[in-house]
């Protein structure tokens, strides 16, 4: 129960430039060694450029809303599903904690938002030089928004999330450290995003949502 745990004991809040929590900690290490070793296109051997959004995979607006009409994402995220659950088998652990009545409850009453009826979506994300994100707030059906870093590679801290004002000034960066992150609820003003900057070999993630989509993983009741 690593990360509830950490939610409970080993969390800051913040409510500037919006509320949200950053956690230490959250990851067992076996989860760490799977996000590190997860296979995941280098989108630079496909002459691929970062254009500021993660939807350059292919997925287009509709494909990350859940509908399937909205084209295939190539594996430049590594989603955890049942197809390929059995080889993530710590990953596979933390959504069945993830999914357990005592871990979104809690989330529930920090946000404020109700997650009855959600389901669980995490990947894997793997950022190497070139990367950028440009600010933006996350699509509606995402609940909460949650970013775990793993770090082996002793990146500069500055690699993690900027957080931005309504006027688009940046307010502050979460720290890129190993077995450390953040997470918010989703809303109108929660400006997020990340200026391009050195990525020496590779910046590894872990993205958690709880959203209003089918996943493989509903939560339990």
């Amino acid at each position: 129960m690593e990360f509830l745990n950490s939610l409970k004991m080993r969390s800051k809040f913040h409510n500037v430039p919006f509320d949200h929590w950053e956690l230490n900690k959250p990851l067992t290490k076996g989860s760490i060694e799977e996000i590190c070793n997860a296979e995941i296109v280098n989108l630079k051997e496909l002459k691929i450029s970062y254009d500021g959004t993660r939807a350059i995979d292919g997925g287009e607006g509709k494909f990350r809303e859940g509908i399937s009409s909205g084209g295939e994402a190539l594996k430049f995220r590594c989603f955890i599903e049942k197809d390929n659950s059995k080889n993530f088998p710590n990953l596979t652990s933390l959504i069945d904690e993830l999914r357990l009545k005592e871990t979104y409850q809690y989330i529930s009453e920090l946000i404020k938002k109700n997650l009855s009826n959600s389901y669980v979506r995490i990947e894997v994300i793997c950022d190497r030089q070139g990367f950028w994100l440009k600010p933006h707030c996350d699509i509606k059906e995402k609940l909460i928004s949650c970013l775990l870093f793993a770090n082996p590679f002793n990146e500069s801290e500055d690699l993690g999330t900027d957080f931005y004002d309504e006027k688009m000034n940046k307010v502050k960066t979460v720290p890129y450290k190993d077995n450390y992150g953040y997470f918010f609820s989703s809303g109108p003003n929660t400006w997020h995003g990340m200026e391009k900057k050195m990525i020496k070999k590779e910046r590894r993630c872990l993205q958690v949502n709880y959203v209003t989509f089918k996943t493989d993983w509903p939560v339990d009741h």
